[in-house]
C-alpha cells in the first residue's frame, strides 16, 4: 500500500510530528489554511469515516481526546479552533486515510469552502 499517512505514520516520510502515542501520529500540514493546521491520523490505515466501526471507533475518541491536548499545547484551546474531517470524493478527501485537520490561531472564516 503506498498510503502517504501510512508512510508518514510508519516513518518512512519525514513530517513535523508534534503529537504521537502508539495509535496516532499528529504532524503539522505542508500547506497550512491557517496559523495553526495539524494533521491527526490514526496509525491504523482506516479508510475514511465510512469505514468506522465497532472493531476501530476507539481510534476516533483517542483521536479527540489528542486533539484537545494538542490544542492547548499549540495554545488554540481557549481562542477556538475547527476539526474537519472530509469523507469521499464530494467531500474533498484528498487522502485515502482517514484524518482530522486542527485549524486555529486565528479567526477563521464562517463560511466552508
Amino acid at each position: 500500500m503506498s498510503c502517504i499517512f501510512c508512510q508518514i505514520a510508519n516513518k518512512e516520510i519525514p513530517s513535523n510530528v508534534v503529537y504521537e502515542t502508539d495509535s496516532l501520529t499528529a504532524f503539522r500540514d505542508l500547506n497550512p489554511q491557517a496559523p495553526v493546521h495539524i494533521l491527526i491520523v490514526p496509525k491504523t490505515h482506516i479508510t475514511s469515516i465510512n469505514d468506522i466501526n465497532s472493531d476501530n471507533s476507539s481510534i476516533v475518541a483517542e483521536i479527540f481526546e489528542a486533539i484537545n491536548k494538542i490544542a492547548e499545547q499549540e495554545g488554540i484551546k481557549e481562542t477556538g479552533y475547527r476539526v474537519i474531517s472530509n469523507c469521499g470524493e464530494d467531500g474533498c478527501q484528498s487522502v485515502k486515510h482517514l484524518h482530522f485537520h486542527l485549524m486555529g490561531g486565528k479567526k477563521l472564516s464562517e463560511t466552508l469552502s
